[in-house]
C-alpha cells in the first residue's frame, strides 16, 4: 500500500499527536479514543438529548440522505438563534461545527454518525483518531478513484500541511 503523501522522498502522514495539538484537545484523555458502539441510541434520541427538543420536533426534521439520516443545518441554525437554554445553544452550535466542518458528508446537513461522536465527547473521549481516520479514508478513496470529493476536515488538513512547509 502506497503512502498518501510523498514529497521529495519524505513520507508525510499526519499523526494523532499533531492533530491533537492542532485541535487543542490536550485536556481530553488520549487513551479513550472514539469508536462507534454497536447498540447506540437512535439518532432521534440523541438529537432530543443534544437539542432539548421534543420527539415530534426532532422526528419532523430528520431526513434520509443516501445511506444515512441527517438533520438540515438550517433547522439547527434556527435553534441556535432561538433556544432559551444557552448551554443547549452552545451544544447545538458545536454539533453543527462537527457536522459541517470536521465531518461533512451531505452538504448543508449534519449526519447521524456525528451525533454519536458528539454525544460521547462529554465522557472525555477524544475525537482526534476518528478525524484522522476519516481524513485517511477520504484521501485514499479519492486516490483510488483518481477523482472525487474529499470528505473530511479540509481546513485542518491544510493547517497541518502548512505546518510542514
Amino acid at each position: 500500500m502506497g503512502s498518501l503523501f510523498h514529497v521529495w522522498e519524505l513520507d508525510l502522514v499526519p499523526t494523532v499527536e499533531e492533530y491533537t495539538t492542532l485541535l487543542r484537545c490536550p485536556r481530553i484523555q488520549v487513551d479513550k479514543a472514539y469508536s462507534r458502539a454497536v447498540n447506540v441510541p437512535r439518532f432521534l434520541k440523541k438529537l432530543m438529548s443534544i437539542t432539548g427538543m421534543s420527539e415530534q420536533w426532532v422526528a419532523a426534521r430528520i431526513k434520509q440522505k443516501g445511506d444515512s439520516k441527517c438533520i438540515l443545518w438550517k433547522n439547527l441554525r434556527d435553534l441556535i438563534l432561538a433556544h432559551p437554554d444557552v448551554k443547549k445553544r452552545f451544544d447545538i452550535f458545536a454539533l453543527s461545527i462537527y457536522g459541517l466542518v470536521i465531518f461533512p458528508k451531505a452538504l448543508g446537513h449534519v449526519d447521524e454518525a456525528v451525533s454519536d461522536l458528539f454525544d460521547r465527547l462529554d465522557n472525555g473521549v477524544t475525537p482526534v483518531p476518528a478525524i484522522l481516520a476519516e481524513t485517511f479514508r477520504s484521501l485514499n478513496s479519492c486516490r483510488k478513484a483518481d477523482e472525487g470529493r474529499f470528505i473530511g476536515c479540509a481546513q485542518l488538513l491544510l493547517v497541518w500541511f502548512h505546518s510542514h512547509f
